[in-house]
């Protein structure tokens, strides 16, 4: 008895260290793979950033029509990384958060764009080792003090696009 007690408390040190050591693995690869995909991007590879991202992925951009499947996303996007001029996000902040099997990942971050700061925020499933992006979110930020502003703005478009919705739904 006496030496199974240390015995039993030794072997849960060791596997609280090997999943601490697991997820900070996990979450350098899916930095990684963020980082590897907003790179592609602003180097306009387009075959690396599609890449990175799962056949059945979804990509939805800082306009209200902007929702597209990887398909369409790659017909939008291939013009601009034709020209060699993609866009180009650079990570500020970013957060990273698993399931409990470590095989899905999500994340929040905050980017310098050319549209000033915006938020990214997205999915990430292991598919055959790797990461890949899922599902990605970009959105414009507004400064609460200039919310009215950006409304005014932006009123007559949305209005008009809200009463399609509507009817559509």
């Amino acid at each position: 008895m006496k030496i199974i007690i240390p015995v039993f408390i030794l072997v849960t040190l060791v596997s609280c260290k090997s999943n601490q050591v697991q997820s900070s693995s996990s979450q350098n690869n899916v930095n990684a793979a963020v980082t590897a995909w907003h790179k592609a991007a602003a180097e306009a590879n387009y075959d690396n950033y599609f890449n990175l991202m799962t056949d059945d992925a979804i990509f939805i951009g800082t306009d209200a029509n902007e929702n597209w499947n990887k398909k369409a996303f790659q017909i939008y996007a291939k013009p601009y990384f034709d020209k060699g001029k993609a866009w180009n996000f650079k990570t500020l902040e970013r957060h990273v958060y698993f399931d409990k099997t470590m095989q899905m990942a999500w994340f929040d971050e905050l980017l310098d764009t050319q549209m000033k700061i915006c938020r990214g925020s997205g999915i990430l499933v292991k598919e055959n080792k790797q990461w890949k992006i899922k599902h990605y979110v970009l959105s414009m930020t507004v400064p609460n003090e200039n919310s009215a502003e950006v409304i005014k703005i932006k009123m007559a478009i949305e209005d008009a696009l809200i009463k399609k919705l509507q009817i559509k739904n």
